[in-house]
């Protein structure tokens, strides 16, 4: 492990092939995380964590029913510990990518002239913004022009659009499970049904599971996740991909990627699964929050044949976006800064990551740990009788707030399972709450 490479060029002549070939393939592999490219210095094996075994707990398929989000999640949600087991604001310093972030904006803000201020943004957002975005995406394997973008109010409210431009209440959604509960949170306030289609922590969504579920019920849209579906980081492979939208022409469905974690790739950022529709029946929904700032509230979302309806949704429910954060932002993206941002988050999260892995590996019980190579979470399956969900109240009284299992499905399977997230420094306080955990939760 951490051997370098032989060159692009001497792989080219060793095996016989082009140099965008050996580059694709290469590309392929980092974005798996087996490989890290150094710059000027080239390729190189990724170091890995010792080898884990990979969560095995499965949601059974079973009927549509409409969905109640559990009070544990909203306050999970009030302390802002969705990705932090002791939350605190005044903890840390800036990074280098926030500050120049910030610079960006206040340039931004200090442009304004006129009467700028007397007047809304056009729903679809900023144009600069949205041709930085395409540029983006583009590089991502899908040529998007800033007329397919709607500038939104984070990932969330992209989501939000998106179900309500495709779905009427009581319809039927498909969704990973174990899953994002935020779109369960979602899906609650629309009416909808839900069904739950088993996922690998490797590889996402079982192909076979959702036909079946398409052959049993009138699915109307589907929401996934193939870049580092939250809670296990699993990347979706190109065959699911093609399978998928196969499915999806086969029984009129509407594919709704969410593809916020996309940019948190610990190696190169894979394809949207939104570079492979030809039918236009995929919306791609993103934001910042995961790669940028949580705090930024900024997203987008590609509509396809549905984008018409969801910039009038747009203007309904929000009018307008803030001009100024926008043209900030794609300042932000155009001079660089992103990109710098990005390559430094990598290699952050990357040892964050490996530590959290060793610390798990090194707790008395047999468990199994995803080992995403991207996101910023790993999917935790305890011994059966472990109950995190009984957990909480104990770990709360010890200042630690954990994420259990069940808040990740509507049918409250996964009790014996937990999110841990890496987003943070492993600092002493954070070590200490990890620490205490195996006391926690395997207490008898």
């Amino acid at each position: 492990m951490g051997e370098r490479l032989p060159s692009i060029r001497a792989l080219c002549q060793e095996h016989d092939l082009s140099k965008a070939t050996v580059q694709h393939a290469l590309q392929r592999l980092e974005a798996q995380g087996l490989l890290e490219a150094r710059p000027k210095a080239g390729y190189f094996v990724s170091l890995q964590p010792r080898t884990v075994r990979q969560p095995e707990s499965r949601v059974s398929i079973e009927a549509p029913r409409p969905v109640n989000v559990s009070e544990l999640l909203l306050d999970i949600m009030r302390r802002s510990a969705a990705f932090d087991l002791i939350p605190d604001f005044r903890a840390g310093d800036l990074p280098a990518g926030i500050l120049s972030l910030n610079r960006s904006i206040g340039r931004a803000l200090r442009r304004q002239r006129g009467e700028d201020y007397l007047y809304y943004d056009e729903p679809a957002g900023d144009a600069g913004l949205r041709e930085q975005l395409s540029l983006h995406l583009a590089r991502r394997g899908w040529a998007a022009s800033p007329e397919q973008l709607c500038v939104t109010s984070g990932c969330q409210h992209a989501l939000f659009l998106a179900l309500q431009a495709c779905c009427k209440r009581g319809d039927v959604v498909a969704v990973e499970s174990p899953g994002f509960y935020g779109v369960l949170q979602l899906l609650e306030q629309l009416e909808l049904q839900v069904v739950e289609v088993p996922t690998s922590p490797e590889s996402g969504m079982d192909m076979a599971a959702l036909e079946e579920v398409l052959a049993r019920w009138p699915v109307r849209a589907c929401i996934v996740s193939p870049a580092f579906a939250t809670p296990s980081g699993a990347l979706m492979p190109l065959q699911a991909r093609q399978q998928l939208l196969a499915l999806a022409e086969q029984h009129d469905l509407a594919i709704i990627e969410d593809d916020i974690y996309a940019d948190t790739a610990l190696g190169a950022i894979p394809d949207s699964l939104k570079a492979l529709d030809r039918e236009e029946r995929v919306i791609l929904c993103s934001s910042f929050s995961k790669s940028l700032s949580r705090d930024l509230r900024l997203g987008w979302v590609a509509g396809a044949r549905w984008h018409a309806r969801i910039l009038h949704l747009k203007l309904v429910s929000q009018l307008a976006s803030s001009r100024y954060l926008q043209q900030g932002v794609a300042e932000f993206i155009q001079d660089g800064s992103f990109a710098t941002h990005l390559r430094r988050q990598r290699h952050d999260l990357r040892d964050r990551r490996d530590r959290l892995i060793a610390f798990l590996q090194a707790w008395s019980t047999e468990l199994r740990v995803s080992v995403p190579a991207g996101g910023l979470a790993v999917w935790v399956e305890l011994p059966a009788e472990v109950d995190t969900l009984a957990s909480y109240p104990q770990a709360l009284e010890q200042g630690v707030v954990i994420t259990p299992g069940p808040l990740f499905s509507v049918s409250g399977q996964f009790r014996n399972c937990l999110r841990l997230s890496f987003a943070h420094p492993w600092d002493e306080r954070r070590t200490r709450a990890l620490n205490l955990l195996p006391e926690l939760l395997l207490r008898r």
